[in-house]
């Protein structure tokens, strides 16, 4: 039977989600949890595959994965107690003969978190604009040999708490796409250039790419197919999992003011 599973990851401790020799990547743990299971012998033989690579550091709310497996029931109640505690699956489908989680997908979802936020983020909002349609992204990205046009079909800027997040959907994207759009929409949200920059190196030709905002930011937010998935009940391993970072951040912070001259002693 082949199956999908929708599954996030807090990038931190990975050296992406690729499979790589002798290094932890989001891949490499999914597989050694099915393997363990019996899911599957061999990933090839399998047709293990994942919607798209994130480089180190990026995150993912929403990525699919799909393999071929002869213990459905396994997987689907098993797969989350034995990953680690920084990949969870949180849904799953049955999925047709010659479903390929990155080929398949009909449009992608990526949200870039700005902190703090770069000041003007309705500037922001309508710079975004100029990337929707259909666009050379050269100066956007690292496109190497593969064709640099790529269609957009919303972008938005807003505020959510101390956050300023940029939200893109589109086809497909290219290598550190999102993270050069980042880049440009810092810009204008610091009013180091304006909505007329972005059209600028949309139009070409590309003299010059953007650098790539930091990974940290970046998360795979979801991947649209037309089909439906079943949600899985919270992992309460992973659920643990942030509740930690969040307590660690929190008192790192605080000692950090600590440190700051002038800085005053929590609580």
């Amino acid at each position: 039977m082949n199956l999908a599973f929708r599954f996030s990851y807090f990038g931190d401790h990975f050296f992406g989600s690729q499979v790589q020799p002798l290094l932890r990547t989001v891949e490499g743990e999914f597989i050694a949890a099915a393997r363990r299971l019996h899911l599957f012998d061999d990933r090839r033989t399998a047709n293990f595959a994942t919607a798209g690579r994130t480089d180190r550091g990026v995150h993912a709310r929403g990525q699919v994965c799909s393999f071929a497996t002869d213990m459905p029931e396994r997987a689907v109640e098993r797969l989350n107690q034995v990953l680690p505690e920084d990949i969870w699956c949180t849904a799953w489908a049955v999925v047709p003969e010659g479903f390929h989680p990155r080929y398949s997908a009909i449009s992608r979802t990526y949200r870039y978190y700005f902190f703090p936020a770069p000041g003007n983020t309705a500037a922001m909002h309508e710079a975004a604009q100029e990337f929707v349609g259909l666009h050379d992204f050269s100066s956007f990205s690292r496109a190497g040999d593969r064709n640099p046009e790529r269609r957009i079909l919303a972008a938005r800027v807003f505020e959510e708490g101390l956050f300023a997040v940029f939200e893109v959907t589109g086809e497909s994207f290219l290598w550190n796409m999102v993270r050069c759009m980042a880049t440009a929409l810092e810009r204008v949200g610091q009013e180091e250039a304006g909505r007329g920059e972005i059209a600028r190196l949309l139009a070409g030709p590309a003299d010059e790419r953007l650098p790539a905002a930091p990974p940290e930011g970046l998360i795979l937010w979801e991947i649209e197919y037309g089909i439906s998935f079943t949600p899985l009940p919270a992992d309460e391993k992973s659920r643990r999992y942030p509740v930690g970072r969040h307590r660690y951040h929190t008192l790192m912070a605080e000692v950090s003011t600590c440190l700051v001259p002038g800085g005053e002693p929590p609580g």
